[in-house]
C-alpha cells in the first residue's frame, strides 16, 4: 500500500491521545520515569536471544495491505501451529490490571499482521509485569475492523502539518510521558494547579573543565579522568547534557551514546565562547524547522517584541531588588511597554539598546557590598570581549554558559539555533539561541554574577589582567559554573502558568512555545517576566 509503513505502537498511541501520536511521529522523545519503567518491563521480552522452544520474543511483523509494521513482545506456539500473542505492559501494583482500548487495538493489529503473513492466531493476551498476571483478550470481527480504521485515522493525523489540539482537563495528561513536550496547559495560557513533569527531573548537565581531562563511557556511566585519576563518574541516564570547556576531550563512544539519547554536547573555549555543539541525525520536528526558516526570513516582530519586553522587565526587576536606580527603573518600565508596540525591528533594537544603556549605567550599584567592592570600583560600563574588568569578565563567561543552555533547549525540540527573529543570522551566529537567552540574561546570568561577587564566591584573586584584558582563573571559572548550576536548578513560580519550575526547565518551555508559535499550534508567544 505504501513504501513508508507506520509503527503499530503509533496507532495504539493515537487511541490514547492523537496529539501524542503526532508528536512521536515528528520525532519527539522523552526520558521520563514512565518511559524507563516501560523499557525495564520489556527488557527480557525485547531480547530475541531469550526465546525458547514454543516461545518467541521480539517477533517482527508487517502488513503490506495496511502499510503497517511492528513487533510482538512474545509469540507462543509451534513453528507451524496456531499462535498466541502476548503483549507486555508495565502497570504499577497500586493500579488494577485493566486492558485498555489501546491494548486491544495493538493486539488486533498484531493479529492482522501475523494472519497476513500466513499464520493462524488462536489467542491474544496482555501480561501485566507489575502484577505478574496474564489477562486473555477476546477479539471480535468488529475489533479487527476498528483496528484497520484506526490505521487510516493515524495516517491522516501524522500527515497533517499541525498537531491536534491538546486534551483539556483530562486525567490522561497527568501521567503521560510526553506532557513535558506537549505542554497542554501552556498551549491555552492558563494557570496550572499542578506541576508539569520535567523531561528528566533527576538529570544534570556535566561540565568538564579540567585541562587535559577526558570524558568517556564505561559500563553505562559517564566518567571523567585525567592521568588515570577518576574525577567524576555518573550514570549515563542521569546526564541531560555535556559541556566541554577548553582543552578537554570526549570519546567517540560517549559522543555516539549521547547522540543516540538525543543529549546535546556543547564545546566551549577556555574563556567560555561557544565553539559548536552536537545534534543527532533524527532531530524532531523537521517540517517545523522549515517553517522556522521561512518565518525567520520573513520576520516575526511579535515574537521579538515579547522577548525584548521580557528582557527589559527582568533587568528593571533585578536592578530594583539589588541596586539604587529609581529614575532609571522608571524609564526602563516605559521602554518595556513601548517595546510591545515597536513598529519595526529597527525601532525595537533601538529600544533594547536604550534600556541596556540605562541598566548597565547603574549595574555597579548592585555590587556595593564589602566583598564585591573591588568589582564595583573597576566597572566603567558594559564592554564585550576582551573584558576590561572582573564584572565584565564574569558576565561574558556566564552569558556563554547560558547560551549553551539555550542551544541545548532548542536542539531538544528540533529548532535550528541559527534562524532567529531578533538577532541577525548574517554573521553566522546562533541567532535564535541569542534571542531566547535575552529574557534569561538578568534573572539567571546577571543574578549569578551579582551574587557570586557580593557573597565572596568570586574574589579579586579569581581574576588576572593581561595586556589590559581581564581573565578568570581556573578556580574562578569553576566557582562561577557551580554558582550558575545552583541558580539554574532553582525553582520559581512561572508568572504565566502558575506552577513551580526550574530556570533550566523554563528555558525549554519557552523554546517549545516558540516552536508552537511558529507552527501555528500556539496563539502567540509570551516571555518570562519576574516580579
Amino acid at each position: 500500500m505504501t513504501s513508508d509503513p507506520i509503527p503499530i505502537s503509533l496507532v495504539a498511541h493515537t487511541a490514547f491521545c492523537p496529539r501524542r501520536a503526532w508528536l512521536e511521529s515528528v520525532g519527539e522523545k522523552t526520558d521520563t520515569m514512565q518511559m524507563q519503567a516501560g523499557i525495564e518491563a520489556h527488557r527480557r521480552a525485547d531480547d530475541p536471544s531469550q526465546s525458547r522452544p514454543a516461545e518467541y520474543r521480539a517477533v517482527s511483523v508487517r502488513s503490506e495491505r495496511l502499510g503497517l509494521s511492528g513487533r510482538c513482545d512474545v509469540v507462543e506456539g509451534s513453528a507451524e501451529g496456531p499462535l498466541t500473542v502476548v503483549e507486555y505492559k508495565a502497570t504499577p501494583v497500586r493500579r488494577r490490571p485493566e486492558v485498555t482500548e489501546a491494548n486491544r487495538l495493538q493486539l488486533a493489529l498484531q493479529r492482522i499482521c501475523l494472519e497476513e503473513m500466513g499464520r493462524v492466531v488462536a489467542g491474544t493476551e496482555v501480561y501485566f509485569t507489575g502484577h505478574r498476571r496474564r489477562v486473555e483478550v477476546d477479539l471480535s470481527a468488529a475489533d479487527l475492523l476498528e483496528a484497520e480504521e484506526a490505521v487510516a485515522r493515524t495516517r491522516s493525523i501524522i500527515s497533517a502539518d499541525h498537531a491536534p489540539e491538546p486534551l483539556q482537563d483530562d486525567h490522561r495528561c497527568q501521567w503521560c510521558s510526553h506532557e513535558s513536550v506537549c505542554l497542554p496547559v501552556e498551549h491555552r495560557y492558563e494557570a496550572s494547579r499542578r506541576r508539569v513533569i520535567a523531561a528528566a527531573p533527576d538529570a544534570q548537565i556535566v561540565h568538564v573543565t579540567t585541562p587535559g581531562s577526558r570524558a568517556s563511557l564505561s559500563a553505562g556511566r559517564l566518567e571523567v579522568k585525567k592521568d588515570g585519576e577518576k574525577l567524576l563518574s555518573v550514570p549515563i541516564e542521569r546526564v541531560l547534557g555535556l559541556v566541554m570547556h577548553g582543552n578537554a576531550d570526549v570519546s567517540s563512544a560517549l559522543l555516539r551514546e549521547l547522540c543516540w539519547r538525543d543529549r546535546c554536547v556543547v564545546w566551549c573555549s577556555w574563556s567560555g565562547r561557544v565553539i559548536g555543539w552536537s545534534q543527532g541525525a533524527d532531530s524532531p520536528n523537521g517540517i517545523q524547522r522549515v517553517q522556522q526558516h521561512v518565518a525567520s526570513a520573513e520576520g516575526r516582530l511579535d515574537i521579538a517584541q515579547q522577548m525584548v519586553a521580557a528582557k527589559i522587565a527582568n533587568q528593571a526587576t533585578l536592578l530594583r531588588r539589588n541596586g539604587d536606580a529609581a529614575e532609571e527603573i522608571t524609564k526602563m518600565r516605559h521602554l518595556q511597554r513601548y517595546a510591545l508596540d515597536a513598529p519595526s525591528l529597527t525601532d525595537l533594537l533601538g529600544v533594547e539598546g536604550e534600556a541596556a544603556s540605562l541598566y548597565f549605567a547603574k549595574f555597579a550599584t548592585m555590587l556595593e557590598g564589602q566583598a564585591s567592592r573591588f568589582a564595583a570600583q573597576q566597572w566603567r560600563g558594559r564592554y564585550r570581549r576582551p573584558a576590561p574588568d572582573p564584572a565584565n569578565a564574569a558576565l561574558d563567561y556566564t552569558y556563554a554558559i547560558l547560551l549553551g543552555e539555550c542551544i541545548r533547549a532548542l536542539v531538544a525540540c528540533g529548532l535550528d539555533p541559527h534562524a532567529g527573529f531578533l538577532h541577525s543570522s548574517s554573521r553566522n551566529k546562533p541567532a535564535l539561541a541569542l534571542d531566547l537567552m535575552e529574557e534569561f540574561r538578568a534573572p539567571v546570568a546577571d543574578s549569578v554574577v551579582v551574587r557570586a561577587l557580593r557573597n565572596g564566591e568570586l574574589s579579586e584573586d579569581d581574576f588576572t589582567a593581561v595586556m589590559g584584558a581581564c581573565r578568570m582563573t581556573d578556580r574562578g571559572r569553576k566557582q562561577l559554573i557551580a554558582a550558575f548550576e545552583r541558580r539554574i536548578e532553582t525553582s520559581f513560580r512561572h508568572p504565566v502558568f502558575g506552577y513551580d519550575v526550574t530556570w533550566r526547565r523554563a528555558i525549554e518551555v519557552q523554546a517549545r512555545l516558540v516552536l508552537g508559535t511558529i507552527d501555528g499550534t500556539q496563539r502567540d508567544y509570551k516571555g518570562v517576566r519576574v516580579r
